[in-house]
């Protein structure tokens, strides 16, 4: 099921906390948004799961970060969801 542009604002929010396990509680219950499937990739970066976060980029078709830092990660997404908004 989709996420809202709230859901995934919180989500957004527990990344920047570091707080990955809330965030992924979130970005979990949706498979089909693009940019749910990217934070998920993210809680999974930050989880240390590469392999896992690598599925997720994927699921987000976007390219798995050469060097993955989930800071510059987050950073990203959140400009995502601004465009959005």
């Amino acid at each position: 099921m989709p996420r809202s542009h709230r859901d995934l604002r919180r989500a957004l929010e527990h990344l920047q906390a570091s707080n990955w396990r809330a965030a992924h509680e979130i970005v979990q219950k949706d498979e089909d948004s693009p940019l749910a499937c990217w934070a998920h990739g993210i809680v999974h970066l930050m989880e240390g799961d590469l392999p896992n976060a690598r599925y997720w980029y994927g699921q987000a078709k976007r390219a798995f970060p050469a060097a993955p830092d989930a800071k510059s990660e987050t950073r990203a997404l959140s400009r995502a969801l601004d465009e959005k908004s």
